[in-house]
């Protein structure tokens, strides 16, 4: 048994030499083996220069990555807030308006002026045609309207003339006012009812005849 121990172990190292010699001597033999052990020896050596030099620029994404969270700090750090100061309770309530003095005001005030008013109701007379010689005398003064309507060729002249008079007279008597020196600061003529008349025409038939009359009132004060 021990002898074939022997030679079976006898036999594994000889296969074992003649298949390094057949790995070694096939296909050119020792010297590609060389040149093979030489080409990856210059590919270590290569790789190895390529780390050195890589090296120190991949150190760079390092300082960059650190950079950002530098500056990202004094961003998200937050201001100090200041504080308002409290309003004191005099600031808050409003201050009083300051009420406007009118006693001493309406006493300061000049006096207004009086107006004497007169009034002629039920005049017979259409109120266009009153109209007409009123209109040229609103805002004359009373002697200068005075003279206009006693030489006006209009019947209502008269009417209105006599109306200034009175109104003159009540001036002087109530109001303590002269007469010349009055001034007609209004005069209106309004509407007032119509008498309502018929007159017979042929075939016994009958027209109507309106017969109108008018309101007249006066104000006077006096002048400047």
């Amino acid at each position: 048994m021990a002898e074939r121990k022997k030679t079976s172990g006898s036999k594994s190292e000889t296969e074992a030499k003649r298949e390094a010699e057949s790995k070694g001597t096939g296909k050119g033999g020792p010297r590609e083996a060389k040149k093979a052990e030489s080409k990856g020896r210059a590919q270590a050596t290569k790789k190895a220069e390529s780390g050195k030099k890589a090296g120190p620029k991949a150190k760079a994404p390092a300082k960059t990555k650190e950079s950002p969270a530098k500056t990202a700090e004094p961003q998200t750090a937050e201001k100090p807030k200041k504080k308002t100061p409290a309003k004191t309770k005099a600031e808050t309530k409003p201050k009083a308006a300051a009420k406007p003095k009118t006693s001493k005001a309406k006493a300061k005030e000049a006096p207004e002026r009086p107006v004497v008013n007169a009034r002629a109701r039920y005049v017979r007379i259409a109120p266009r045609k009153a109209r007409l010689v009123a209109n040229q005398v609103r805002g004359l003064p009373l002697e200068q309207a005075l003279q206009l309507l006693r030489f006006h060729q209009r019947s209502a002249a008269r009417d209105i003339a006599k109306l200034l008079g009175s109104a003159a007279a009540n001036a002087e008597a109530n109001h303590d006012l002269v007469a010349d020196e009055l001034r007609i600061s209004d005069i209106r003529v309004d509407e007032g009812p119509t008498l309502r008349r018929y007159r017979p025409r042929a075939l016994g038939r009958a027209t109507k005849i309106n017969k109108r009359t008018s309101h007249i009132q006066v104000a006077l004060t006096p002048e400047d």
